[in-house]
């Protein structure tokens, strides 16, 4: 609708707005004009209760009593904050502030008055009663009106919502309305507060500050299309993370952007800022509980402990070095063949964490002789094993570098840590170890054979753990960042197929996870994460494509490519010949492990890895099956391969 005032309204309220958009007032600036203003009432008080004639004998005290007047007015001032507020957002708590500090200023000078008169201090402590009365009334409704008028010249400005952005908040406690007094108190961001939606049914209805307080109910394509409804902005305390989950996938699925308003220790000197409101992220939308973990158990392990992790500069690797700076490690030793982001790692530790216990140590997990050099100069206690290729495709086209890297690093590892009497060893595998259909999930699988392995081998201490989880959101190469990438680039969004799921957690989430589980275990175990439900790629694809601000298939479209070779539509957490355990965690439990034979597996891995370049594709291909029953490429280049001789 167009508006209806005349083009010199128009140009007036446009320049009201320039004025609010490029001048704030200083709280100091506001408590001086108070001050003023309380003066100036005080001589209109003296004239007027003289009738316009003020007395020659009081000619040369009435000034002074009115800067008493101003100095008691501004302490109440000082100990009320009364002048603190947006003036263009003057509320009621503010205009209640004000008649405070002017009832008490106003008491405490008739108290001086009475005092003045009793012990003759008369000239200049005895304010006529009459004059504080009439300053009293005048000032109330100077301070009270003039707060009135300039809202009244900021709502004039900025009146109009027809180009605003209108916007929900969910909300309609103390925290809502603090969100709602920020978000209109700069108009550069061109918010309009729509509505509030609470769950409390005895708000739902009702009008608050006139402004509408719906259910959640609301959250409606057709409500939200009615009333040009373009963000949310959740503005509650306490809220589980189920409920936030649920409240973030009904604004998506009605295409509004999701603001989050950041907890209330995180605001900028005490004060919310318009800039300190983010959009939500995946993990808000996935919506997981945080992990509660046995800190004692893990501090107990940890401490004065010297900790090796291979594949350091990885994103499960780099994580569990940021998670044991909370511990008291003797030692960390950070080994990858990466070394740029090594060293980038290196950096990060030094300058946010200023940890010096972490040695950064550039090695190939492959190579024995550096290997063995590494454990003989650090003699570590425990092992994280992160080092891996993980890229399915990658490796659907590198067999024999998934065998060499995957197999070959964990048997020389694992070799390693009985030898020099490691007390923990824990393996970081995959839900693609689980009945594999691709190579890289077959080489974990293995891997997980030469832990198990390891473990029935006699005359060792080492406690061998397997650690078994999906996902994570955001490591390197992974689907998240590929789609956050395609999006920033305009798209489009490719997905294998509209059917494939996965499972998903969070960095931090897993590594915590394998902490625990790293001192729950006593050997030989494999624990499986709780991965909470899998998710639909697709549907992944388009949440992050509304979470970036945009349409899915009409700002940016979503393409798919087909599976590629390796890949399945859905992860498994359990091969089938194996069983859960619960144990104390009720985010980990404990697979009950199929029998293997130790020797011949490792037998049989030697052999893989001393001839292995000497087989085919193939015959590399062909040799994993043998040793895993369960393995069944979707490959075709490799569902015909023939087993090769054992030499």
């Amino acid at each position: 609708m167009a508006d209806i005032y005349p083009a010199w309204i128009l140009h007036l309220r446009k320049k009201s707005l320039d004025i609010f958009n490029t001048h704030s007032v200083p709280r100091w600036l506001v408590f001086l004009a108070d001050l003023a203003v309380v003066f100036t009432a005080f001589l209109i008080a003296y004239v007027l209760r003289f009738n316009f004639h003020i007395p020659a004998d009081r000619m040369g005290i009435f000034a002074w009593q009115g800067l008493i007047a101003t100095a008691v007015y501004g302490l109440f001032c000082i100990i009320f904050r009364s002048y603190s507020g947006l003036i263009r957002h003057t509320t009621l708590t503010d205009i209640t502030l004000v008649f405070v500090v002017t009832t008490c200023s106003a008491a405490v000078l008739i108290f001086f008055s009475l005092i003045g008169n009793w012990l003759h201090w008369a000239d200049l402590l005895a304010i006529p009663q009459s004059i504080i009365l009439i300053h009293y009334v005048a000032v109330s409704l100077l301070l009270f009106f003039g707060r009135i008028l300039v809202k009244l010249v900021f709502l004039f400005a900025t009146g109009t919502s027809k180009n605003k952005k209108r916007v929900l908040i969910y909300g309609a406690g103390e925290l809502g309305f603090v969100v709602k007094r920020v978000v209109l108190s700069d108009p550069r961001y061109g918010f309009h507060v729509s509505g509030f939606i609470d769950d409390d049914r005895n708000l739902q209805g009702k009008k608050i500050n006139g402004i509408n307080v719906y259910g959640p109910s609301v959250l409606t394509a057709e409500f939200i299309e009615k009333n040009k409804i373009e963000s949310l902005i959740i503005a509650i305390k306490a809220l589980t993370v189920d409920r936030k989950s649920s409240i973030i996938r009904s604004a998506i699925a009605v295409g509004l952007e999701v603001l989050d308003t950041p907890e209330v220790d995180k605001w900028l000197a005490g004060q919310l800022r318009m800039p300190q409101f983010k959009r939500v992220d995946l993990e808000d939308l996935l919506g997981r509980e945080p992990i509660k973990l046995d800190i004692n158990t893990i501090k107990k392990g940890l401490t004065d402990k010297t900790i090796l992790i291979t594949g350091a500069a990885g994103s499960i690797g780099s994580e569990i070095a940021r998670q044991l700076t909370s511990f008291q490690c003797k030692s960390v030793i950070l080994v990858d063949q990466a070394e740029t982001p090594l060293f980038y790692l290196q950096n990060e530790l030094r300058e946010k964490f200023l940890d010096a216990r972490f040695r950064i140590v550039p090695a190939d997990v492959t190579n024995i002789a550096r290997m063995e050099y590494i454990f003989t100069e650090y003699r570590p206690h425990i092992v994280f094993h992160a080092a891996a290729y993980k890229h399915v495709s990658l490796m659907e086209e590198n067999p024999h570098e998934a065998v060499r890297v995957n197999v070959g690093g964990t048997s020389i590892v694992s070799e390693l840590a009985i030898k020099y009497e490691v007390e923990k060893f824990v393996m970081i595998s995959t839900d693609k170890s689980v009945n594999p259909s691709s190579v890289m999930g077959a080489s974990k699988r293995l891997c997980e054979k030469v832990v198990q392995s390891r473990a029935r081998q006699k005359g060792h201490s080492t406690q061998f753990i397997i650690t078994r989880f999906g996902n994570v959101m955001g490591s390197n190469g992974s689907v998240i960042p590929i789609f956050a990438k395609q999006i920033e680039n305009g798209g489009p969004v490719t997905v294998t197929h509209p059917e494939v799921y996965r499972y998903f957690m969070t960095i931090p989430e897993a590594c915590q996870l394998v902490l625990e589980a790293g001192f729950m275990g006593q050997g030989g175990e494999i624990f499986v994460f709780d991965m909470g439900q899998q998710v639909k790629i697709a549907d992944l694809a388009k949440a992050m494509i509304k979470l970036s601000g945009f349409i899915p298939d009409k700002d940016i479209q979503i393409v798919y490519t087909g599976l590629r070779p390796g890949e399945k539509l859905y992860e498994e957490l359990l091969t089938d010949a194996e069983l859960t355990i619960p144990t104390h965690h009720e985010k980990i439990k404990k697979a009950h492990v199929e029998a293997i034979d130790g020797t011949l597996v490792l037998e049989r891995i030697d052999w893989l890895l001393n001839d292995l370049y000497s087989l085919c594709a193939c015959e590399v291909v062909q040799v994993m099956k043998d040793l895993i029953p369960e393995y069944h490429t979707t490959n075709g280049k490799f569902k015909e391969a023939k087993s090769a001789p054992v030499k």
